[in-house]
């Protein structure tokens, strides 16, 4: 299945909208099944259910939201500068760059 990058940024969008909602099945359902995350600190997620496990507790207590800053799309990826809140005391600024394939995110690389 090709998608185009119309379909990336929704589901991208999608994504989002979950996080700023607090809607952590949504969220999850929005990744392949064996996703990898990989993380600011180094270290990776791999797949819905360590992503689900990972998440939840920032879920729960509605901590997570993050604003777009500007985007780039390419090819297979779409690349957001966001300001993430709820991952420290101050909004956090990061790069994230999502792959989307077959509909779903399949990779996502944070930096910064």
């Amino acid at each position: 299945m090709v998608t185009n990058m119309n379909e990336h940024v929704t589901i991208v969008e999608g994504q989002r909208d979950a996080d700023n909602t607090h809607g952590l099945e949504a969220f999850v359902n929005t990744c392949a099944v064996d996703a990898r995350i990989h993380r600011r600190d180094g270290s990776q997620i791999t797949g819905r259910e360590a992503l689900r496990d990972a998440y939840v507790d920032q879920f729960s207590e509605g901590r997570c939201r993050a604003e777009i800053i500007n985007r780039m799309e390419e090819g297979d990826w779409v690349i957001d500068h966001e300001t993430a809140h709820g991952l420290a005391d101050e909004p956090v600024r990061v790069l994230v760059a999502y792959r989307v394939r077959a509909g779903l995110i399949d990779r996502v690389h944070f930096f910064g």
